[in-house]
């Protein structure tokens, strides 16, 4: 057999371990050592293994992940994602679809400190759900709304699909922070102006909220104050060159813990449940990328990125030609593969590519993010519409996917904007640099 079927083998047999259920990283990892082992002997799988592991966890870098998961983690136990949401309800609640919107801007906003797509799909779900069903909107609306802005998480900053995309392109993860603000900000923009065209269209589906005074919209805002503070000291802090990536992380963590105890709302108990999560969840994201690190080197002796790469640029497409097809290849995937996994098997492969044709890296990744945030709200996997139907129990999943149909539609404008017009994911990170 080539080196190449060997390659494709290989691949075959990571996406079928996946589907029975194998965690990713293990996936990977699998397929990568054994596959070396094919080509060049047990002693070089293993020496592979030892020093791609070991490598791969050692660094600096990585250090962020579970500094922003344990932030999003006391920010949530300790209540301020609520006050996030009040304050955002008290806001544009009066508006058509109000709760809709507030469930969007309050997703943007607990992403900020979260980094996880499940996270604020969660954390907010909880809390903005229940009030949705109380007020009369319709399951679609509520479910779709949530589920769709929850993927903010992985856009952004601090994002974990960020992280993992710098670390495997070796790209500068304060730039790729600074890249997501714009196109997140956009999409949160998208988002709730996709609930003012459902509800104009049904205005049943999400009626208006009771007005508040402006002293109750200043009172919310107030109340939601120490967290923003955070935010902007953490993000700001990154882009003013004040902090590293690794300094702002630690800092918000600290200072949101901090903020905590101050007010009294993390127990002993509480807080070590969060600790254990954190480990939990650093642990899985850890093991995805030691498995990365040990498939990539598999994929380069195979060729297979090579290969590909060589036979799309032969077609003569041109680059958004062949921009297209890796747009369209990532939809597919979106439709049974976890938004992580996608990102570490296809980076690799797509990376050399759109460097080749000339286009930006940073860029590249904004695009990338969005397009498996795209996947997390595609049928049949949708990861996020999962994660809302553990919330919305009574709620089925075709009107949850009914639901997110809209807001799918609103991120490929979104998509389309970027592409058109680079500047919006670029002209902070090369303001900052």
């Amino acid at each position: 057999m080539s080196d190449f079927g060997i390659g494709a083998g290989g691949l075959a047999a990571m996406f079928a371990l996946m589907v029975l259920r194998m965690p990713v990283g293990m996936a990977m990892l699998a397929v990568g050592y054994f596959g070396i082992v094919l080509m060049s002997g047990s002693r070089s799988a293993n020496a592979l293994l030892v020093t791609e592991a070991f490598s791969a966890t050692a660094n600096y870098s990585l250090t962020v992940i579970p500094l922003f998961i344990l932030m999003g983690n006391i920010a949530s136990v300790a209540g301020f994602s609520r006050r996030l949401y009040e304050a955002a309800f008290a806001w544009v609640g009066q508006l058509r679809g109000g709760l809709a919107s507030a469930s969007i801007v309050g997703c943007a906003a607990f992403s900020a400190v979260s980094g996880s797509s499940v996270a604020t799909a969660v954390t907010i779900g909880k809390v903005a759900l229940p009030e949705m069903k109380r007020f009369g909107y319709s399951d679609a609306l509520a479910t779709g709304a949530v589920a769709a802005g929850g993927t903010l998480g992985f856009l952004i900053p601090p994002s974990t699909g960020f992280v993992l995309y710098a670390i495997l392109t070796e790209e500068s993860i304060g730039q790729l922070f600074m890249a997501g603000v714009l196109p997140g900000l956009l999409l949160t923009a998208f988002f709730m102006l996709t609930v003012t065209l459902v509800t104009m269209r049904n205005p049943e589906a999400g009626p208006r909220g009771a007005a508040v005074s402006l002293a109750d919209r200043m009172l919310a805002l107030f109340r939601a104050f120490p967290l923003l503070a955070i935010i902007v000291t953490s993000i700001g802090g990154i882009y003013l060159g004040v902090f590293t990536p690794v300094e702002a992380a630690g800092i918000g963590a600290g200072l949101i813990i901090l903020m905590a105890l101050a007010m009294r709302k993390l127990a002993w108990n509480v807080f070590r449940g969060t600790l254990l999560d954190t480990v939990r969840t650093t642990a899985m994201l850890y093991l995805i990328i030691i498995g990365a690190s040990v498939l990539n080197p598999f994929l380069a002796m195979t060729h297979v990125p090579a290969t590909l790469g060589e036979a799309m640029t032969s077609l003569g497409l041109g680059p958004y030609g062949i921009l297209f097809m890796i747009v369209v290849i990532y939809l597919v995937l979106g439709m049974f593969m976890d938004g992580l996994a996608m990102l570490v098997v296809t980076i690799p492969i797509f990376f050399p590519i759109m460097m080749g044709l000339g286009f930006d890296p940073i860029w590249f990744g904004v695009i990338a993010v969005i397009l498996i945030e795209m996947g997390m709200i595609t049928p049949p996997v949708g990861l996020n519409v999962f994660v809302v139907k553990s919330v919305a129990h009574d709620v089925p999943m075709a009107t949850i996917f009914r639901g997110v149909l809209p807001f799918w539609l609103a991120m490929a404008a979104c998509l389309l904007a970027i592409v058109i017009f680079p500047q919006i994911a670029l002209i902070i990170p090369q303001a900052m640099f």
